[in-house]
């Protein structure tokens, strides 16, 4: 059973920035699950299945955890979420959605993701919300739609959190030969460990995540996205909480579909005119989705990053 859909690949004229450029819009938030983490976590979940697990347990307050919980629902396992105090009504309502206990424990996601492990039995699974090669297999495979629908991008922009669709989208380029490709891996400020750690030249730790783009609050990267930028070229970029919800809301307009400030870093940067993208005539924009934020939460972040 394949848990994920293939998504649309869509032209957006909207963020072109000069005349001949295209951009191309890979429309993860189309998702069953509202996210890209589907395609990944889903990918997972059966495997582990397949091995033998009787339930899966999943340390995430967000898009992972929803993930988790409808590919256990689909499934016919049970899943048990721990999320931690910071996690939103919303995400625990979505979760709960789907059929899944939730477990809430600690300040953090690192106290979440400790009692998830402590919990695990003999025949439960893991489901890590970033760090597993099965997540990244899964993930490639939104490449492999591209590359069937005869796309060969010149430039990816995707946003970075904890790294699992920087690993993936970087396990779809080397399948078909597409390394030199650059992927330009985009966070808010506060959130960005993932620049932080490229400048320093070592994985570092954010002592406490300040974006409100909650879910690229991996406090330290995963050491294979951290290795990647040694290995292919890889470009960090960081943007504002402002540009990532202004976009959010843009997108709304342009493209009718709602997706949370994580999914609007990546965003913003192609409605950047003029900049990193002008070199490149075929961008592909990986639309990553989430389902966290509402339309009335979005246009009151905006009001207040205004003012």
């Amino acid at each position: 059973m394949v848990l994920h859909v293939e998504t649309p690949l869509l032209p957006s004229g909207a963020m072109a920035t000069r005349p001949g450029q295209s951009v191309w819009l890979k429309m993860e938030a189309l998702q069953p699950s509202g996210s890209f983490k589907l395609r990944g976590i889903g990918h997972a979940c059966e495997q582990y299945a397949l091995r033998g697990a009787r339930r899966f347990v999943s340390s995430s307050g967000g898009n992972a955890g929803i993930a988790a919980a409808h590919a256990g629902r689909r499934l016919g396992l049970p899943v048990t979420v721990v999320v931690p105090e910071t996690a939103s009504a919303r995400a625990r309502e979505l979760i709960a959605r789907e059929g899944a206990e939730i477990v809430v424990h600690g300040a953090s996601f690192q106290e979440a993701n400790a009692l998830a492990q402590a919990m695990l039995g003999a025949t439960d699974a893991f489901i890590h919300p970033f760090d597993d090669p099965l997540l990244w297999e899964g993930h490639a495979s939104m490449i492999d739609e591209v590359a069937r629908a005869g796309l060969i991008p010149d430039a990816v922009v995707l946003s970075v959190g904890g790294g699992g669709l920087l690993c993936g989208v970087a396990e779809g380029l080397r399948r078909h030969g597409w390394d030199a490709v650059p992927v330009i891996a985009v966070e808010t400020e506060g959130a960005d460990s993932h620049a932080r750690s490229l400048r320093a030249g070592e994985r570092i730790e954010l002592p406490a995540i300040t974006s409100i783009a909650t879910s690229l609050g991996a406090r330290k990267v995963s050491e294979q996205a951290f290795e990647l930028a040694r290995r292919r070229p890889v470009e960090p970029v960081v943007v504002s909480d402002r540009e990532a919800v202004e976009a959010c809301l843009r997108f709304m307009d342009d493209h009718r579909v709602v997706v949370e400030p994580a999914c609007g870093a990546s965003l913003a940067l192609a409605y950047r005119a003029g900049e990193r993208l002008a070199a490149y005539e075929r961008v592909l924009v990986v639309v990553c989705g989430g389902v966290t934020a509402t339309v009335e939460q979005l246009q009151r972040w905006g009001r207040e990053l205004a003012a």
